[in-house]
């Protein structure tokens, strides 16, 4: 079968739109035509080699759609169901089974090995395969192939094209809230970094019991959307100190803090931000190999630092979660996003480094 997809050729280089062949699905995976699909920062970093993957491939990994075709034995969603593509698991290690799939021990080469877990991939050019599976299903093409164990069934008369960035970056922010660190009643919280992930997390901090929600970036337009969302405080760092300005607020070290940026200059802010048992939380997206500093006395003294992947829980729990919220109107993460057709990916990539744009979301060419 044709797909149309953006192929990165090699690092470093703009995304070429391209026509390829994609495979039948195997025994428990699942074709789906891609709807629309988020662009993430950890695609970024994929494209300058950031974060190790295999090129010639294709890159997306918060996709949305319908199911086009299944594999053999696929029984938990049939052709015609909407769905948003999860994370990849491989159901047999010790943190799969103890319920921990976003640490799984095959991990490492399910998200940017450049194919399936065997090693093979879904996709090919001219009759040669290029890398596809990226983070389960490489989703920045009109086909993708995924395992059925990371497919999430959507409600009935959900918007699919405005589902796909809760498989990745929306559902990190929030779920670094609802489930790493957990805010408790009065407490008192600060996330570095207001775009999509920072925003997702200010709004799930506001269903929390916290009490002081300060949100720290460089831009005074998504300052104001953090108050919009649910911050109370705003610290922009080109006029205040924000280590010096938290503590201001909040009369003494925060309790929680929540790195977005991966710059690590931030990293090291944000730990500086909270005190004695408090939490800092890392989730933003660094160089492969970059390394952060701490102050040993002062972490000695009950200072927890911790890292995340993927909001952890699993993907239906935190997703289904969070449409529910957002039903209800208690976590509007789709007034984020802004679409562009395939044609623009390299433009949308642009948008979201520049900051213009916060959530890209890339609809597919179907007729």
């Amino acid at each position: 079968m044709r797909v149309t997809a953006a192929v990165l050729n090699s690092y470093d280089t703009p995304f070429e739109i391209e026509e390829l062949d994609i495979e039948e699905p195997r025994a428990g995976e699942v074709r789906i035509k891609i709807i629309a699909t988020g662009i993430c920062h950890t695609d970024g970093l994929a494209q300058h080699a950031d974060l190790p993957f295999p090129t010639p491939g294709v890159l997306g990994h918060e996709g949305a759609g319908i199911v086009e075709k299944i594999g053999t034995g696929v029984t938990s969603v049939a052709v015609g169901d909407a769905v948003v593509i999860g994370w990849p698991w491989c159901g047999t290690c010790e943190h799969c089974l103890s319920g921990n799939p976003r640490y799984c021990d095959q991990l490492g080469p399910l998200l940017a090995g450049g194919g399936r877990g065997d090693g093979t991939s879904s996709l090919a050019r001219d009759g040669k395969p290029i890398h596809s599976h990226f983070f389960g299903q490489s989703s920045f093409s009109t086909y993708a192939i995924a395992s059925e164990s990371s497919l999430v069934k959507a409600p009935e008369g959900v918007a699919i094209e405005k589902l796909g960035p809760l498989a990745c970056g929306i559902s990190t922010g929030a779920g670094a809230i609802f489930n790493a660190l957990k805010p408790t009643l009065g407490s008192t919280l600060v996330i570095y970094g207001a775009g999509a992930v920072g925003l997702s997390a200010i709004m799930a901090a506001k269903n929390t019991g916290a009490t002081t929600i300060i949100a720290v970036d460089l831009h005074d337009s998504r300052l104001a959307l953090a108050k919009k969302y649910g911050a109370t405080h705003t610290i922009n760092v080109h006029s205040s100190n924000p280590v010096a300005e938290v503590i201001k607020i909040c009369g003494r070290h925060a309790d929680y803090a929540l790195e977005c940026t991966g710059n690590i200059k931030v990293v090291r802010q944000a730990i500086d931000s909270v005190g004695m048992l408090g939490t800092v939380c890392l989730i933003g997206g660094a160089p492969a190999g970059a390394e952060f500093t701490a102050d040993h006395l002062s972490t000695l003294w009950g200072k927890r630092i911790i890292g995340m992947l993927g909001g952890e829980s699993t993907s239906k729990k935190l997703i289904r979660g969070l449409l529910e919220l957002n039903a209800q109107g208690r976590f509007p993460y789709d007034e984020l996003l802004v679409e562009f057709p395939l044609s623009q990916i390299n433009e949308a990539l642009a948008a979201s480094y520049s900051g213009s744009v916060l959530k890209p979301v890339i609809r597919m060419p179907h007729e």
